[in-house]
């Protein structure tokens, strides 16, 4: 299980570096492959103009879930980083589920879907709670930096990372 420390610095390392590690969410396992960072004053970021109702978790303690509706019909997870009073997050927006069965899912919405997230699980700690964590591996895949998706302000920042299908596409081959 990752640790509080893990989550507690800069955001673009967190977003890099929890591609690879596997959130396991119930009986559930995904192998997170694509990640968006979000911190600060980014004028992408819910945060940007300050803490609100529905974006106080990201100013909470870092390992937070920060869960809200997009669209008024999609539910995306995020994990809060850096420190407690700074508005920073890893939006999780794609990975490869190892268990009940293999298969990949891209996209945030679809992803919480998938692991049957809502508001509900809003403010979940993964580094104390039982059912929900983040496992380190062994597996140090390569990964791209992009533009993120779907934003209209800071479009210039390569603060999207994902690995390659090539990277990880063995594990779909393994029993």
């Amino acid at each position: 299980m990752l640790s509080r420390s893990f989550f507690s610095r800069p955001t673009l390392n967190v977003a890099q570096e929890l591609l690879g590690k596997i959130l396991v969410v119930g009986e559930q396992k995904l192998l997170i492959t694509e990640t968006e960072a979000y911190c600060g004053d980014d004028p992408a970021s819910h945060g940007a103009r300050g803490k609100t109702l529905r974006n106080a978790p990201m100013f909470g303690k870092p390992g937070l879930l920060y869960v809200y509706l997009t669209y008024g019909i999609h539910h995306c997870v995020n994990i809060v980083t850096d420190r407690e009073g700074f508005p920073a997050a890893v939006l999780l927006r794609g990975g490869l589920f190892l268990k009940p069965e293999k298969k990949y899912i891209d996209g945030p919405g679809r992803l919480c879907k998938q692991l049957q997230l809502n508001r509900e699980h809003n403010l979940i700690d993964v580094c104390e709670a039982d059912n929900f964590f983040i496992l380190n591996t062994e597996y140090n895949f390569s990964y791209q930096e992009t533009p993120r998706i779907g934003i209209k302000k800071a479009t210039e920042k390569r603060w999207r990372f994902f690995v390659p299908k090539s990277e990880w596409q063995f594990l779909t081959e393994r029993n």
